[in-house]
């Protein structure tokens, strides 16, 4: 074989090394950064965190050190530098970091998909195939040399910002495509190709998103999906590996949990706010969902802001 018309791959250590000085470089402390690559985010983080509930949108996260734990309803992701994590639709999460410190600390970096990125890419490349079943919207795969090396080109361009207008869309659209074209890669098409069990789902999930504070009614929820509510409720669950009463649930201790730290609502006006109409229910969830009381939750994470 001739070695000099060959192009040969480098270790996927000196990658991960090169993008662990790169995102080093910019984030300097704790803290999540923003890049000027819109979709592209850094984190870093030098000892294990707490258990931090939020909403995951889709994206690609990677981790560079240290290690993390999602949770998603009754199941556990853990990922590390040799697996990357993958969210599909937008899923109520929780996160930790289960590995970090002041010499090593976790550095990971999250890249947000646009459905309708994957959907033009889709256009342009043709299908791939479907399982006919919908699939769960998280999932953690083996990193590839072929993913970081697109990765690292992506990061690069912040050292030269003249080049990102030209050349980060072209990276981004690879990125979507070593995705599409990976072992999981229906999942992705699923989402953004119409008429799709698993598009129609995200119809649900879109509208329980926007509307979580209402009363929700399965039935006309399944006509919003186009289907029966016994395949919607089989369906959603297949996705988020909850009903969508319990997805709903989620989604209102998230926001009351962000109403009485951030803005200082009172337990019994957070609970109102987010649709439950009696504060003692309200607690009880607030309490099976966080571990302790509301008043009690939010001392607590006062304390060791």
């Amino acid at each position: 074989m001739d070695m000099s018309t060959t192009h040969v791959l480098p270790d996927i250590d000196a990658y991960r090394a090169e993008l662990v000085r790169l995102v080093m470089r910019r984030a300097t402390e704790p803290g999540a950064f923003e890049t000027a690559i819109a979709p592209l985010h850094f984190f870093r983080c030098d000892s294990p965190s707490d258990l931090i509930h939020t909403l995951y949108q889709p994206a690609l996260c990677l981790i560079l050190q240290g290690r993390k734990e999602a949770r998603l309803w009754d199941e556990r992701y853990v990922y590390d530098p040799l697996n990357y994590l993958v969210v599909s639709v937008t899923l109520p999460v929780a996160g930790q970091v289960i590995e970090a410190s002041p010499d090593a600390p976790y550095l990971g970096i999250r890249l947000d998909i646009d459905p309708a990125e994957i959907a033009q890419l889709i256009a342009d490349t043709g299908p791939v195939g479907l399982s006919g079943e919908p699939s769960r919207g998280l999932f953690v795969e083996r990193i590839d040399a072929t993913l970081l090396d697109t990765m690292l080109r992506l990061v690069r361009l912040l050292d030269t910002p003249r080049d990102i207008a030209m050349l980060a869309p072209l990276a981004l659209r690879e990125l979507h495509y070593r995705l599409l074209r990976g072992r999981h890669g229906r999942r992705l098409y699923e989402i953004a190709v119409a008429d799709t069990q698993t598009h129609r789902v995200t119809r649900a999930i879109e509208w329980l998103n926007r509307h979580y504070a209402k009363p929700l009614r399965i039935e006309q929820l399944a006509r919003l999906s186009n289907l029966s509510s016994s395949t919607l409720h089989h369906r959603f669950k297949a996705v988020t590996a909850m009903s969508p009463l319990q997805y709903q649930k989620q989604l209102r201790l998230q926001e009351a949990r962000r109403l009485l730290i951030n803005e200082g609502l009172d337990v019994a006006g957070a609970g109102y706010r987010v649709g439950y109409e009696s504060p003692s229910q309200f607690s009880r969830e607030y309490s099976r969902q966080f571990g302790c009381a509301p008043s009690k939750d939010v001392e607590r994470l006062r304390q060791t802001a």
